[in-house]
């Protein structure tokens, strides 16, 4: 039964990050960045992270990508999101599990952002077979660093409220 229990939160967690994605995909960022998102899809991802751990959030941002490809029809968006959800979920899982007595949900999620970023700028660069795809990633990483802030603070509030609930099967100790 439990087992059963996660498998649904796992693809309610899939579904809620693939309607978070498919809202940002239609809101316009006044930013000159070709494929800048404010990424909040990715508080979603680190919730899945710190209940379910790095299977299950590596699990949560490989679905919601192949999924909004489908849905989107963009096929080369899905290798940005996809290397952005693998290399984001990895960082996050390691510093989940070696900082957590040292670093916050904010603190996470802005390492996670910026894995998230990195990984669409070499997608990138291997797109379009140039290394100068590389001049975005600064602008990338500070607008990175205020959404992230903003996830942390969500995934913060959020944490609190499903622990309350009884959600997951984290052994985490408490992070603020």
């Amino acid at each position: 039964m439990k087992d059963l229990k996660k498998v649904t939160n796992i693809a309610l967690l899939t579904a809620m990050a693939l309607a978070i994605s498919l809202i940002e995909h239609m809101i316009p960022i006044p930013v000159p960045i070709p494929g800048a998102k404010l990424g909040f899809s990715n508080m979603i991802i680190l919730l899945t992270l710190y209940f379910y751990g790095m299977k299950s959030a590596l699990l949560v941002g490989v679905l919601k990508s192949f999924l909004l490809m489908l849905i989107t029809g963009s096929v080369t968006a899905f290798f940005y999101s996809f290397a952005g959800a693998i290399l984001a979920s990895l960082a996050m899982g390691l510093s989940l599990k070696l900082l957590n007595r040292f670093s916050s949900f904010v603190g996470i999620s802005e390492i996670g952002a910026f894995f998230h970023n990195l990984g669409q700028i070499l997608v990138a660069a291997i797109f379009m077979g140039n290394i100068k795809m590389l001049i975005y990633f600064p602008a990338l990483v500070m607008m990175g660093v205020f959404t992230s802030f903003f996830v942390g603070l969500s995934v913060n509030y959020v944490a609190s409220h499903m622990e309350k609930l009884n959600i997951g099967d984290t052994k985490n100790e408490k992070i603020n």
